[in-house]
């Protein structure tokens, strides 16, 4: 006996396509959409996008600073707000956090901002003072003046983040004209659940170690000049630029010891879209109904020298290796 073909999927209803899709992920629907005109049309369906969206987006919506009248008055499709959520991070919790979705996953995205790290002497002027920066997403960053003693940490619920997905987080930062210091003895970083060891990673914050090694050596700010200039001083690192447009020279008559060491594995910062460097602290795969709270931190204590120039814009928690 025969068998009967089943037809066409071309007959299917468009809310049986709709419910295939969403049981993909954004990408696939995206791809899929430029197949046929029935799989464009589904694709734009809000039972799709409803479902690519994570299922507390309203409540974390409803905490944005500047409102959420925009996003959920109900005159924009699922799709809209998906794609504006990737699109542009929201600001949420006082300013304190950003908000956005990876474009390809739907998986939660946090930076925290600078407030919401401790910065051991943060609130002591003499070593770090908080500034307003036109690039910065927050109104404000963390301008360090001067420490020997450089410690940073960052708490977020793992409540917060998508289940069954592996986490990096990313210390995302630029460099002031006399930036020095961070070229002698390389940071240590760490992410883990507190109360819980992990390994220790190595970071290099010295945007010039991804190409080379400076020569270590006692490094001074800039001499003065007479149209001393905040935003002039302030660099958003580019990978053509010299040496001496950090604005830092090197005290004559010094003798030079070797080039600094740092182990291979050293993680070393990168450029990112939006002009700031990140570089890696570490990551965490958070399981399904294991709860608990992630613990960032990155120090460099060892060296005992001084350190300076550094701008910290917060700490970035997101899905690693998405796309």
């Amino acid at each position: 006996m025969a068998v009967q073909s089943c037809g066409d999927i071309h007959a299917l209803p468009e809310d049986c396509i709709a419910k295939a899709l969403s049981l993909t992920s954004p990408k696939d629907a995206c791809r899929m959409s430029v197949v046929a005109s029935m799989f464009r049309s589904a694709s734009q369906s809000d039972a799709v996008w409803s479902r690519f969206l994570p299922s507390d987006y309203r409540d974390i919506i409803s905490r944005a600073v500047d409102g959420s009248d925009s996003l959920l008055d109900g005159s924009r499709s699922k799709k809209d707000i998906y794609l504006h959520l990737c699109d542009h991070p929201i600001l949420i919790d006082g300013g304190r956090k950003s908000f956005s979705l990876e474009k390809w996953s739907g998986k939660k995205c946090f930076m925290l901002a600078a407030r919401e790290l401790f910065i051991v002497w943060g609130d002591t002027p003499e070593y770090w003072q908080w500034v307003s920066l036109p690039q910065s997403r927050f109104p404000e960053v963390a301008e360090l003046l001067d420490v020997c003693w450089f410690e940073i940490r960052a708490k977020i619920g793992t409540n917060l983040l998508s289940p069954g997905t592996n986490y990096a987080a990313y210390l995302v930062f630029t460099c002031k004209s006399g930036f020095f210091g961070f070229d002698f003895i390389p940071a240590e970083s760490q992410v883990s659940l507190l109360g819980h060891e992990a390994q220790k990673r190595t970071v290099c914050l010295d945007p010039e170690g991804v190409r080379t090694r400076r020569r270590m050596g006692l490094f001074y700010p800039h001499a003065p000049h007479d149209n001393d200039n905040e935003d002039e001083d302030t660099l958003m690192y580019d990978e053509d630029e010299d040496e001496d447009e950090y604005g830092m020279y090197v005290a004559p008559n010094i003798e030079f010891p070797r080039d600094t060491e740092f182990p291979r594995d050293t993680e070393f910062p990168k450029q990112r879209d939006d002009g700031w460097m990140e570089v890696e602290l570490g990551e965490y795969f958070v399981k399904s109904g294991h709860d608990g709270e992630l613990d960032i931190s990155l120090m460099e204590v060892k060296g005992g020298n001084w350190k300076s120039g550094l701008i910290i814009q917060g700490i970035e928690i997101r899905p690693k290796n998405c796309k």
